[in-house]
């Protein structure tokens, strides 16, 4: 098997592998959808997590500097 990513721990590996499961378990269409709706979450999870931290960063942006008057 060619490996696929250079960086990748799997080796390329992973998506065969997770072929393979499917496959030989014979994994139902409701469980595939429990998956990738845990897979959403999963992703609404970190969307969260940055906005907060962009959030934080922001206000720490607005409390630094100092105004100064011009003539």
């Amino acid at each position: 098997m060619e490996k696929k990513c250079p960086d990748c721990v799997c080796s390329g590996i992973g998506p065969e592998l997770s072929r393979a499961v499917r496959q030989a378990l014979n994994v139902p269409d409701s469980a595939n959808q429990h998956f990738r709706n845990a897979g959403v979450e999963m992703l609404k999870g970190l969307r969260d997590l940055l906005d907060q931290r962009i959030e934080t960063l922001s206000h720490q942006e607005e409390q630094r500097g100092t105004k100064v008057s011009v003539d």
